[in-house]
């Protein structure tokens, strides 16, 4: 029979990946599985260490490192891209070929944890380091360890200050109301007020979700609440903004180009710590300037949305031992410090706050001073079915002529259905 992704996620989806599972090999999902000798060949699945410098601080300075450590561990590294990664993780799956180290996104634990994909870790590890909390709590699934965090990416908003003194406005927005009203007087002779399409409309919806105060799923992950006003809010918020004219889907920029707030055809807009270094490097004038400012969005709540890359091991890898130790390696605080500085995201260690890094780059300091606010998206078993299913879903109600409220309540049926599959 033919295995598509389509096909391959709606087995896993059903619970029906057992039997995909049971061809990849020896090995256990027990926490001591990995007891003996750190030696073989493995393979790691990276997302991230992006380029010609990401592949140098990868394979030579991390790894290099590692080596060192471990010589008996021989290391293959399989690129990707966040894009591709899921496509390939549950190809990978179905073939029994699963690496035996996967970075992947916060979110994703669960899904991969339900149908015994990846290997539980020792709790011990938890604490080898001064992790943030916080930041934790995506590695686990029913209580229980099952990766590390590598790099934590926010979402919070950037703005340019010469715009806000222009426009004689002394303080950010502290909600909605003043959001609205702030970016509909700064928009003005092709300038839009704010952007907060150019992140992916799957985070930006859950940020303002989480600022309005609602959640995606219930704790145990079984049951729908983004259905509720705090969601269908949020998504008629931006039908608002386009309707004032502050704010164009049509106008967000593409990863990597030079955003909205640097080129000033926005005064501000949702992005990430990354955009500093991003500034940094194409418009450096402006961090010199002290041009760009950073908040993080509020309505009922404060919320910063949380994502990042973790780090897991394969519950059927041959090499349980070698592929512990490489988990381990890539969660210790120089591989952490490393990866955070190559992609400008923040580091999860409260070993690394004080770190020259972490005070250069104020879109960084802004994230770990607010970890309280963090929230992750994710939640549920049935996550990496239903995260597919947001963009499409609710970019008619932004597009088209589709209320809110009806997006919202597909979306729920659809996320009704994939847990119901689990």
């Amino acid at each position: 029979m033919e295995l598509n992704r389509r096909s391959v996620l709606a087995a896993i989806g059903a619970g029906t990946a057992a039997a995909a599972l049971s061809g990849c090999g020896g090995g256990s999902t027990a926490a001591d599985s990995a007891d003996g000798p750190a030696e073989g060949e493995i393979t790691l699945l990276t997302p991230i260490y992006e380029g010609a410098n990401g592949k140098t601080l990868l394979e030579q300075e991390i790894l290099g490192g590692f080596r060192k450590k471990y010589p008996d561990v021989k290391v293959n590294v399989d690129y990707t891209t966040y894009q591709l990664l899921n496509e390939k993780i549950t190809t990978a799956l179905a073939g029994g070929l699963l690496p035996d180290v996967l970075m992947m996104g916060v979110g994703w634990i669960p899904p991969f944890a339900a149908k015994k994909a990846i290997a539980e870790l020792p709790e011990s590890l938890a604490t080898a380091h001064d992790y943030e909390k916080r930041v934790l709590e995506p590695s686990r699934y029913d209580g229980k360890l099952y990766a590390l965090p590598v790099i934590l990416d926010t979402r919070i908003v950037v703005y340019r200050k010469d715009h806000f003194a222009e426009a004689g406005i002394k303080k950010t927005p502290a909600n909605w109301p003043e959001l609205r009203a702030v970016a509909k007087q700064l928009t003005k002779n092709g300038r839009i007020g704010f952007d907060p399409f150019s992140i992916e409309l799957r985070q930006c919806w859950e940020t303002f979700l989480f600022a309005n105060g609602g959640r995606l799923f219930s704790d145990d992950g079984k049951e729908v609440l983004f259905t509720e006003a705090s969601g269908v809010e949020a998504l008629q918020f931006f039908k608002d903004l386009i309707k004032d004219g502050s704010s164009d889907y049509a106008k967000k920029t593409d990863p990597g180009a030079p955003s909205n707030v640097q080129t000033g055809r926005a005064s501000m807009m949702m992005s990430t710590s990354a955009l500093w270094v991003q500034t940094k490097q194409q418009n450096p004038e402006l961090i010199e300037g002290d041009k760009l400012g950073a908040f993080v969005l509020a309505n009922r709540r404060p919320a910063m949305l949380q994502g990042g890359t973790l780090v897991t091991q394969s519950a059927r890898s041959k090499h349980p031992a070698a592929a512990r130790a490489l988990v381990e390696y890539l969660a210790s605080p120089d591989s952490i410090l490393g990866a955070a500085k190559q992609r400008g995201s923040v580091p999860g260690l409260r070993d690394l706050n004080e770190s020259g890094y972490v005070k250069e780059n104020q879109f960084v300091d802004l994230s770990l001073q607010n970890l309280e606010h963090a929230v992750s998206e994710g939640g549920t078993a049935a996550w990496m079915e239903i995260r597919e299913k947001i963009k499409p879903t609710l970019e008619p109600a932004i597009v088209g002529g589709q209320s809110a409220k009806d997006a919202i309540a597909e979306l729920g049926r659809l996320a009704e259905a994939a847990i119901g599959r689990m």
